[in-house]
């Protein structure tokens, strides 16, 4: 399972089942055991919030993308996050762009 498999059919995507999508992206794919329950958790976060945009026929921009991983980076020691886990965030919202 990849990040589009969480993502795909947002809009029409309960919270339940995406919170479902997502655990099981966690347990099935190598490159996100890394993440903390912390992270798990902001991860899932941001999830939620590009999907009240997408159930509103908005779609995700540049800017926003940008402006959420500016936040994240400047709190990134206070989140616990590392390089690798800001790539991994990037990707995923890169992911709701499409």
């Amino acid at each position: 399972m990849i990040l589009k498999d969480v993502t795909k059919n947002l809009r029409h995507q309960t919270d339940y089942r995406i919170e479902q999508r997502f655990q099981e992206l966690l347990r099935t794919n190598p490159n996100y055991r890394n993440l903390g329950d912390e992270n798990r958790e902001l991860i899932l976060d941001l999830i939620k919030k590009y999907q009240t945009k997408a159930r509103r026929g908005l779609k995700t921009s540049d800017y926003t993308i940008r402006h959420d991983m500016y936040d994240l980076y400047q709190h990134r020691f206070k989140l616990g996050l590392t390089e690798y886990d800001l790539d991994q965030i990037r990707d995923l919202l890169h992911d709701f762009k499409e």
